[in-house]
Order: structure tokens, then C-alpha cells, then sequence
């Protein structure tokens, strides 16, 4: 997969696990969750390249995308990621959720998303 196939496949299994979540009925099988991780993995996999790819999503128009993209990025980029997560961490809701977790494990040392 190109780079681009790559950070499309990630935006679009995190807009469906978030969709999913909150449908009726959903199968608790997390495959978009396993689906959008493998995209990062590939995308770590080439360098930086892979990861300056990914940064396209921390304008996303979903905050789901950007949270979880700059989740990903904050060692990589990490003023920008920190500005999204911020930003995210104000909502309401999972996504606010998930980002204000990030940041404190951020904060406390044990994120490990991307590890060096």
C-alpha cells in the first residue's frame, strides 16, 4: 500500500470504530480498532516518512481522526499533537475521554504508541 492508501485506511477505520461504538447492537469485535493499528504499524514501519504521512489527519474534519491520529503522533510531533489533544480533552464524550487519558499518560511517562 502507498502511504496515502495507508493513512486513508487508518482514517477510516477510526470513523468506523467510532460509528460502531455507538450503534445498536454492535459487534464488540474491535476490527476497525485492530485495522486502523495495523495502517500506524505500516506506517512506522517506513520511518519518518510513514509518520509525517500520518499528519495530514491532525486537520481532519472528525476529532475522532485527529485525536487518535495525533494519540499516535505525540512523539513524533509532538506541539502539534499536544494542540489537538488539548482541544480535544475540552469536549465531551469519548473522544475527550481518550484524549484527556493520552495526555495524562503522556504527562506520567507511559505513553507508548510509538515507541522509540
Amino acid at each position: 500500500m502507498t502511504l496515502e492508501e495507508l493513512v486513508r485506511e487508518f482514517a477510516e477505520n477510526v470513523e468506523a470504530q467510532t460509528d460502531a461504538i455507538f450503534q445498536v447492537g454492535a459487534d464488540p469485535e474491535d476490527k476497525h480498532g485492530d485495522r486502523y493499528i495495523a495502517a500506524f504499524d505500516e506506517l512506522r514501519a517506513r520511518g519518518n516518512k510513514g509518520r509525517a504521512a500520518l499528519c495530514i489527519l491532525l486537520t481532519h474534519p472528525r476529532m475522532d481522526v485527529r485525536a487518535t491520529a495525533a494519540a499516535f503522533l505525540l512523539r513524533y510531533r509532538t506541539a502539534d499533537a499536544r494542540a489537538v489533544l488539548e482541544e480535544a480533552a475540552k469536549g465531551e464524550g469519548l473522544v475527550a475521554f481518550g484524549a484527556q487519558q493520552t495526555l495524562k499518560g503522556w504527562e506520567e511517562g507511559v505513553w507508548d504508541l510509538d515507541p522509540e
